[in-house]
């Protein structure tokens, strides 16, 4: 299971109901689908799923880039799926040239993923597999996108497998919908337990009370000195996890209201490595940081550190014999005993394991406290105005140089 510890005073609950109210009133007026996606009724994505996984494959080719593979990367990295999932998911030139020459065509299931079917990173890489490739037959190419986009009416006419993304929810909020679940199923992952999970969420803190997330959102959204949020995860697994959620935090929270401009910002650290590095800056540099700590209290590994006596080494010892797990989550706790002396607001999430049920109750737990945080602001959690305006300006400045 999961336990989120707050190391900070939390608010009367009285006092900040309010919030409760519109939280709930976003979730039952159904604008916001992604509230919704843990009770997704899938029996029939699975049927599909498992009709295509028939096919003869070694890999999944997944084309998007944002909230068409962020989400789907963090999960991907955090679970051990049978299937290779090649990202093409940045316009970087060196690195779609050098993926796609490891890219068997015959042997892989081509993804091409966009909410809105006009992404012009997305549909430039697509059209070059088309010409690299030389594609004639579309059999094993699977559309991810919006009902009724550009891209949904292209497929259609070369007559491929179409997913669709629900109109309400939004790219960044959606690897819970098809954007996720068809790339995963595909390479073996239980998509089932993953909605289980996030589900477990929303009957926690939407259903059954509990006030955890609804302090956070406010520790955070009123902290008079604090604007930076850092994620601080113990796991190599979950480095695509904090690069997911900066997407999610930065996208949804930093806006402009009226002439105020608001926001936090997030830092995404993996332990302990990034305890020699980063965290001192949180410990002695200017107090305008949060501290979430992610572990991991069974990483599935038996292994310890060797009972070796080195040569001048001797201070070392102390660890000889402890399984490296135990060596490793100390670490994370005693940092979080040496912030918490410097009077920092922390907190801990200790997932029992990594596996579908654990990923899919963070993925929902995240977007869950981003929504919070946006009620607090008063702002429009869901939009991206600002980075709508870098794409039209992208548009006349190539455009103009033709």
């Amino acid at each position: 299971m999961v336990e989120n510890s707050l190391k900070f005073h939390k608010q009367n609950i009285s006092s900040i109901n309010s919030y409760t109210r519109r939280i709930n009133d976003e979730v039952n007026d159904g604008q916001i689908g992604y509230y919704h996606l843990p009770s997704f009724e899938i029996d029939g994505l699975i049927h599909a799923i498992s009709s295509i996984k028939n096919m003869d494959f070694d890999s999944v080719v997944l084309v998007g880039v944002g909230g068409s593979s962020l989400g789907v990367k963090a999960l991907y990295d955090m679970l051990n799926l049978k299937k290779e999932l090649i990202f093409l998911d940045n316009l970087d030139p060196f690195s779609i040239e050098q993926k796609s020459a490891k890219i068997n065509p015959q042997k892989s299931i081509f993804i091409i993923s966009s909410k809105s079917g006009t992404t012009i990173e997305t549909i430039s890489i697509y059209k070059y597999i088309l010409d690299k490739f030389d594609i004639k037959d579309y059999s094993n190419f699977i559309f991810i996108t919006d009902p009724n986009s550009p891209l949904e009416n292209h497929a259609k006419k070369i007559n491929a497998t179409i997913f669709n993304i629900p109109k309400n929810v939004g790219g960044r909020f959606s690897v819970l919908s098809a954007i996720g679940l068809v790339p995963l199923g595909l390479c073996g992952a239980d998509i089932k337990a993953l909605l289980d999970g996030a589900n477990s969420v929303k009957e926690q803190y939407l259903q059954n009370g509990d006030d955890t997330i609804l302090q956070k959102a406010y520790h955070y959204a009123t902290h008079k000195s604090a604007k930076i949020n850092v994620l601080f995860s113990y796991s190599d697994r979950l480095t695509s996890f904090n690069e997911w959620y900066i997407q999610l935090w930065a996208e949804s929270l930093g806006k402009k209201r009226g002439y105020k401009r608001v926001g936090l910002t997030p830092v995404g650290l993996v332990g302990s490595k990034d305890q020699h590095s980063f965290l001192q800056l949180i410990m002695e540099g200017i107090k305008d940081k949060t501290v979430t700590f992610i572990t991991i209290k069974d990483h599935g590994s038996d292994i310890v550190v060797p009972n070796l006596n080195l040569d001048f080494l001797s201070g070392c010892d102390f660890v000889n014999s402890k399984p490296i797990s135990d060596v490793f989550n100390a670490q994370a706790h005693s940092t979080m005993q040496a912030l918490s002396s410097e009077l920092i607001s922390i907190d801990e999430i200790a997932l029992d394991r990594i596996d579908e049920w654990h990923c899919g109750w963070l993925i929902y737990y995240y977007e869950l406290l981003t929504s919070a945080i946006g009620v607090m602001f008063g702002i429009n959690t869901y939009d991206q105005p600002g980075v709508e305006m870098g794409k039209r300006i992208l548009k006349k400045l190539l455009d103009d140089s033709d």
